[in-house]
């Protein structure tokens, strides 16, 4: 069978049902704008593309900043504050992490786990039965251009459904014993907390300060860091400090308590960001002279107050971080391959539960990531 001819593709899909189960995200706001429906069509795989069948999507923040309106400018206070009804103050011109107006309905999920089930024209038929991560920051569909990216489940339809579709160059088939719920819990929260450290070129013996660190991202993080042989000092919840030295963080700072009283001036290399907030000068405060500040989130609040003096007296780096090299998303799966990261899940949910498992999401009470199984 020719790779090339329409009928080929039509053949696979014609096995496809016509309707599937996802949620939907109807408009930014509370909870009420995710609907779980059973009649959604199933998408067919354009040219270059494929069709996976999802068997499972990790929840987070960014699902929940897109919801709320968070990334609109208008906003200024941290995700808690809107969680639950959304912004009244945001503008739906840029309440999207791109800045652009979102589409609805739209299909969430950055994170995607399954299996190809069909294949657009151009594409090995042979691609048929892998099991797949998609690269959340697709590349493909802005041809590549520098610093330029569509998030799967936000300028495409993502991972909360049942049938999902994306370009088969950035869908990489992942040979590991791990189970479905576990791959799903990497895309969107390794990539960031590896791009973190990738563009801020953490090397062996650095000593890393990571906020957030119970969370996807932060959790993330403690395992790439000392995989680079850093030195982690974690930043969490008091009761979490158990959980995060298994992780492999060498000392946990309770949240709340003032960093550069516990740390001391000029003793951090790298502080990896994802809180922001009120403790945004007390990072700057320990990082070391010629020390980088390298952030990916804001959820503690995206107005701080920086002290420029700090900034240019001290020869600080910043680095703001989402756009990811192509070869951050190639190594994980390396390091999956290899066994140099471990999985860290902490509950999953039916896909129909995703209220219920954004409001842990949010409760923070948990260490890792929440998944939702497809049926």
């Amino acid at each position: 069978m020719s790779l090339n001819e329409p009928a080929a593709t039509n053949q696979i899909s014609a096995f496809l049902p016509d309707r599937m189960s996802g949620v939907e995200l109807v408009g930014h706001g509370g909870f009420d704008k995710l609907q779980y429906r059973e009649d959604i069509p199933v998408p067919r795989p354009g040219p270059s593309e494929v069709l996976i069948r999802v068997a499972a999507a990790g929840v987070n923040n960014t699902d929940i900043n897109t919801r709320i309106g968070w990334y609109s400018k208008a906003v200024s206070a941290g995700t808690e504050t809107g969680a639950t009804e959304g912004f009244q103050s945001a503008k739906d011109l840029d309440a999207s992490w791109s800045g652009t107006p979102m589409t609805f309905p739209r299909i969430q999920g950055a994170d995607c786990c399954g299996r190809i089930v069909a294949v657009g024209e151009g594409v090995n038929a042979e691609r048929l039965g892998e099991r797949v991560l998609v690269r959340n920051m697709l590349r493909t569909y802005v041809e590549y251009r520098p610093y330029e990216c569509w998030t799967f489940g936000s300028e495409c339809d993502g991972g909360f459904a049942q049938y999902a579709k994306a370009p088969s160059a950035e869908c990489y088939k992942v040979d590991c014993d791990w189970s479905d719920v576990e791959l799903a819990s990497i895309p969107c929260a390794y990539s960031t907390a590896e791009g973190m450290l990738h563009r801020a070129n953490v090397s062996y013996g650095e000593r890393i300060l990571i906020t957030g660190a119970s969370g996807g991202v932060g959790s993330a993080a403690i395992q790439l860091a000392k995989r680079r042989g850093a030195f982690v000092t974690a930043v969490a919840g008091r009761d979490k400090a158990d959980q995060l030295l298994a992780l492999g963080a060498d000392e946990v700072l309770p949240r709340g308590e003032n960093i550069v009283e516990k740390l001391g001036k000029d003793s951090v290399d790298v502080a990896l960001d994802v809180t922001a907030g009120p403790s945004f000068g007390e990072l700057l405060e320990v990082l070391k002279r010629g020390g980088r500040y390298v952030v990916a989130g804001a959820i503690a609040g995206p107005i701080v107050e920086l002290d420029v003096r700090t900034l240019y007296l001290k020869d600080l780096s910043f680095f703001g971080c989402t756009f990811q090299d192509d070869v951050v998303f190639k190594n994980l799966v390396g390091y999956i391959e290899r066994g140099e990261i471990k999985p860290v899940i902490a509950k999953t949910y039916p896909l129909k539960d995703i209220v219920r498992a954004q409001q842990d999401f949010l409760s923070k009470s948990l260490v890792g990531k929440l998944v939702l199984v497809i049926p």
